[in-house]
């Protein structure tokens, strides 16, 4: 197989651990492989470099997989990796025991650059970020299938990647929610409402440590989404508890969660930056603040007006947390590093004139792994916070 290759040359010398090789690095070649076809990579000297995803339409050349020249990328190399990170997760992480919700495959963190699949109890959902994962998309669901018997699949990909990586897919049409349970409490996760995975198991730690301080607690979940930390606080005994997110849709899924669980959160469809507002004008302070936003930005150029959202959502909700409150904030956003998160909250105390002590900083759970030479793969930020006055 790896003789029919076709051979990608770079341009320059070439000496580095991370997978991705950008256009401006290789030599075009005569005949330009199919976005996303398998090729061998080679220096300027000739010497074998790697075996990997290839596109010319592509930001990302080529998405070295493997760099043993003896082994070929092919459906026992895509069964035996998948293999890999579900070992990881059942046998080191033991995920099953605290949940049906995990993050099966987490791209350059498994070694298969631009793919993502999560596990939803018997629903897996797959989501493809490159034009390589999904031109070898069947391969990919029989590696899966081995290790979850029965299971159903949701795979879709955003308009963008599409758009980068040249390719066209629809996304599975029709797929009915799965009932998930993490840590006891339990939730819809639904796919294919228009709402990336149906449920964000890159929180679950988090959640986890935010229902450690809920109870007895009043608790604010601002950007509540379906609900995560505003359930799990809920369940955990706290006093009292208000969710507020912009979409409506996911207020109601937020609603059912909370049914499932037979607990009573107070939802509120609204924008927070009003309703913060609001909020601070008629006095209303909280024991535990929670602010999760969605991504900001995949646009390097819009990093600062970025940040400068964060900033200002972040000393709006700083203003509704009691004197010696708890404060969790968040950001998934991948472009603004942990510095410049950390950097935005110092400035967003100081404006809002309160000190506030840090208690903790973290991430995604560990089932989100990240390679240390392929930072990108670390896009949570997670920091926790008191409020001393």
């Amino acid at each position: 197989m790896t003789d029919a290759l076709p051979v990608i040359r770079l341009k320059n010398a070439w000496n580095s651990t991370h997978p991705w090789i950008f256009q401006r690095l290789v030599e075009k070649p005569a005949q330009r492989p199919k976005p996303g076809s398998i090729v061998e990579v080679v220096g300027v000297d000739g010497a074998f470099v790697g075996r990997g995803f290839y596109n010319g339409h592509s930001r990302i050349a080529v998405r070295l997989l493997e760099r043993d020249p003896d082994v070929a990328v092919d459906a026992a190399w895509f069964a035996r990796k998948i293999g890999e990170a579900v070992r990881l997760r059942r046998d080191i992480l033991r995920l099953d025991e605290v949940s049906t919700a995990w993050r099966v495959v987490h791209s350059e963190g498994d070694g298969l650059s631009g793919l993502v699949v999560d596990r939803y109890d018997d629903l897996l959902v797959v989501e493809f970020f490159s034009a390589g994962a999904w031109r070898h998309r069947s391969i990919i669901f029989d590696a899966l299938r081995a290790h979850f018997p029965g299971c159903r699949f949701h795979s879709f990909a955003d308009e963008h990647v599409q758009k980068q990586e040249s390719f066209d897919y629809k996304d599975t049409q029709g797929t009915a929610p799965a009932l998930v349970q993490e840590y006891g409490v339990r939730f819809r996760a639904d796919p294919a409402g228009a709402h990336k995975t149906g449920f964000f198991a890159d929180q679950r730690e988090n959640r986890r440590w935010v229902a450690a301080q809920a109870a007895g607690r009043r608790v604010l979940d601002l950007c509540c989404n379906t609900g995560g930390f505003a359930v799990h606080a809920a369940v955990a005994g706290a006093a009292e508890v208000v969710g507020v997110d912009i979409d409506p849709a996911v207020i109601a899924i937020a609603r059912e969660n909370a049914q499932l669980n037979q607990v009573r959160p107070r939802f509120v469809q609204a924008d927070i930056f009003p309703w913060l507002r609001d909020a601070a004008a008629n006095g209303e302070r909280f024991d535990l603040v929670v602010l999760d936003p969605a991504k900001m930005t995949r646009d390097r150029e819009q990093v600062i007006a970025a940040l400068k959202k964060y900033l200002d959502m972040n000393k709006l909700a700083l203003g509704v947390v009691r004197p010696g409150g708890l404060f969790a904030t968040f950001s998934c956003t991948g472009l603004v590093s942990e510095e410049q998160f950390l950097d935005m909250l110092r400035r967003a105390a100081f404006y809002a004139g309160r000190k506030v002590q840090v208690l903790k900083v973290a991430g995604a759970g560990p089932d989100h792994p990240w390679l240390a030479q392929v930072p990108e793969s670390r896009y949570l930020k997670a920091v926790f916070c008191r409020v001393l006055d």
